[in-house]
């Protein structure tokens, strides 16, 4: 993205209240989260969770923070709500005079209670309160002419509407009662009055939006109620407030290999004439990864893929100008930031900047980050041996901006490591045990990402993982991972966990031949779709012994049919299940379970919709028909992803005590 250099602005007045942000604690690493910078370069707003500062914030609340880029660590705090409160998603307005953030606190019954929008105003340092409002909302952005701040919102919501959340009990009329409809809702930022701009309806749900130029209508990404099913079939709109929104892509019917795939990231061009997306086969939102697209604003003629044959995948992009679009791309284990040229649709020389093995994030999306016209950026990084920090400057000269963990150091080694297998490059992560000695001989567990879609960064670990309990913890991106482009993403597609299964086994091979592993103590885990691949593996191969599965698929035509997301499948498998019925039972662990020797742990949310706990009943059962040493856990109101801090330790201690139990040492 953008390089250019600018002198750093001086800090305006703020206000309330002034200190050092400081260091860590010992043993503890402080991870700032939503960063934003003004346009005019000159000021950064942040959030830390659990600060504890002054007595302020304490726990699971954050804080937000506004420091002057010129006066790094004489840090603001923005603190209208009350020490257990929380400020978040801060953003500027496009003058850089006034910075929205939402602000939540506990209700009475400890509960988290309605979050609201205040405005802090640069120059006065006052504070007021933006919104008045029932329901959930998030992304909120203001318009280009600074007058509206809008945001994705859900009226009178009463759970997140997201299929990693837990979903409401069976109840009444199914897929039509209780639905939560997502609209963009857009609120004058002088009067505080508010009004629809895309009112949603059961015909459309949005997932994402942005701003035109002329701050007269938005694009959206959107398609009929329930959001958490049908984003794998949505369709990129246009509108203008009171007016009926157009369709000006429909992936379902395009022509050009966007066909049946999906968008994140719309992006109008300064002009207003063309919209950029990231467009790819996805299989979660807001697990973006593609090629970075650009359709007329118009919706005439075809997309037009701006980055073909790309090693690696585009996460999140920008418009810099009327021709070029930047963007954050993943490739292979290291953030790349470069530019590429829209008609020329190549890379423009000397633009890319590696930031190397790290991890980039600072805004509601994958990947996000935030930057002036003039080439300065904002976010948190972090590193394998560098602790997360928010940083600050042209991407070519980043400077550390915050000083949170100075002094924190890794508590485990951990390594890229990269192998060929069948054509394939493939990339991932292997930890080293706590106070590896190469003389000994250590286990390995094997942990598969969800997904497929996704991949499995560079972390800073100071957390007790399997390194701490004395294992190697193997972290492979197989064949439909993001990270080495949309080929590859594309390359398990109807072959679910067989080429995948195979990198993985190839990767084993390499790491037994460089470290003193022991090949009689070799486990595998994985969640979701590294849960499917748990259960999956066990019945290809006896090589691991034991296993842990969490929330997975055991069979895919029944899962077909008890999901709540069925239309992800689509892409993946070619067809329905009902039209294809052998494509789905060639990748159902059910079908083979005859084979299975591997003790094997279940565990699932009672009210997961994305990976039901029917699937691992039906596994459960099978294995414990077939005298194959097994258990299943199933936590109460728990979703696809667990949330009570009980059931994590919970879920914790007993995958720590299976495979002690089931791989132990040799005397």
């Amino acid at each position: 993205m953008i390089r250019r250099s600018t002198a750093l602005l001086s800090c305006a007045s703020l206000a309330v209240f002034t200190f050092c942000a400081g260091a860590q604690r010992p043993g503890r690493v402080r991870t700032p989260g939503a960063v934003a910078i003004s346009p005019d370069g000159a000021l950064v707003a942040w959030t830390l969770r659990g600060a504890g500062t002054e007595g302020l914030r304490s726990g699971g609340a954050s804080t937000l923070y506004v420091t002057g880029v010129a006066n790094p660590g004489q840090d603001k705090i923005i603190a209208p709500g009350g020490p257990h409160c929380t400020d978040s998603d801060p953003v500027w307005s496009p003058d850089s005079q006034t910075l929205a953030f939402t602000v939540g606190c506990p209700g009475t019954d400890g509960k988290g209670a309605q979050g609201e929008i205040f405005l802090w105003f640069r120059s006065s340092g006052e504070i007021k309160q933006l919104t008045r409002i029932t329901g959930i909302f998030k992304q909120a952005t203001f318009s280009p002419d600074g007058k509206t701040l809008a945001f994705l919102f859900v009226k009178d919501a009463s759970r997140q509407a997201g299929a990693l959340d837990a979903m409401k009990p069976w109840a009444g009329v199914i897929g039509e009662d209780n639905l939560e409809i997502q609209g963009v809702y857009g609120v004058d930022t002088n009067s505080g009055v508010g009004s629809w701009l895309v009112e949603p309806t059961p015909q459309r749900y949005v997932f994402e939006y942005t701003w035109a130029p002329d701050s007269k209508s938005i694009a959206f990404i959107g398609a009929a109620a329930p959001g958490e099913n049908n984003w794998w079939v949505a369709k990129l709109y246009t509108a203008t407030a009171g007016s009926t929104a157009e369709v000006i892509f429909n992936p379902n019917t395009t022509r050009s290999a966007m066909h049946g795939l999906q968008m994140a990231v719309p992006r109008f061009s300064p002009d207003g004439k063309r919209i950029a997306f990231i467009g790819g086969l996805m299989s979660d939102f807001s697990s973006n990864g593609g090629d970075v697209w650009v359709v007329n604003a118009d919706g005439k003629g075809e997309p037009i893929d701006v980055t073909p044959k790309i090693d690696g995948t585009p996460t999140y992009e920008a418009w810099l100008n009327d021709k070029t679009i930047g963007f954050i791309e993943d490739r292979r284990g290291h953030i790349v930031a470069p530019d590429y040229d829209v008609t020329t649709r190549r890379e423009i020389p000397g633009s890319a900047t590696d930031l190397g093995e790290v991890a980039v994030s600072g805004g509601p999306l994958k990947n996000a980050v935030s930057f002036t016209n003039k080439g300065v950026f904002a976010f948190v990084k972090s590193g394998l041996t560098a602790p997360p920090e928010v940083y600050v400057g042209p991407l070519d000269k980043l400077q550390q901006f915050t000083h949170l963990n100075d002094g924190a150091k890794p508590t485990s080694r951990v390594e890229s490591v990269e192998w060929e297998n069948e054509g394939f490059h493939v990339q991932g992560w292997i930890t080293y045990p706590r106070d590896y000695d190469p003389a000994k001989k250590y286990p390995l567990i094997v942990t598969v990402h969800g997904g497929p879609s996704a991949s499995v960064g560079p972390r800073f670990s100071t957390t007790a993982g399997w390194a701490d309990e004395g294992y190697f913890e193997f972290q492979p991106n197989p064949r439909g991972s993001y990270g080495q482009g949309e080929a590859f993403t594309m390359a398990n597609r109807k072959d679910f966990g067989y080429g995948d299964l195979r990198d993985i086994l190839k990767g084993m091979d390499m790491l037994e031949a460089k470290l003193s592993i022991d090949k009689n103590r070799e486990g595998l885990t994985g969640w979701s779709y590294g849960g499917f691949m748990a259960m999956f593996a066990i019945t290809q191969t006896h090589r691991f012994r034991a296993a842990v599965a969490g929330a997975g698929v055991s069979n895919w035509q029944s899962y077909y049919g008890e999901n709540s997301i069925d239309q992800w499948m689509l892409p993946f498998f070619g067809a329905s299940v009902y039209d294809d019925p052998a494509v789905y039972a060639k990748s159902s662990a059910i079908n083979f379970v005859k084979n299975v020797k591997t003790p094997t742990l279940i565990i699932v949310g009672d009210r997961d919709g994305e990976c039901p706990a029917p699937q691992s009943f039906e596994l459960w059962h099978a294995l414990r028909a077939e005298g194959v040493k097994t258990q299943l856990v199933v936590y109460p109101n728990e979703g696809h992803g667990f949330k009570d801090p009980e059931h994590l330790r919970d879920r914790h201690d007993r995958e720590v005590k299976w495979f002690a139990e089931n791989m132990p040492a040799s005397h």
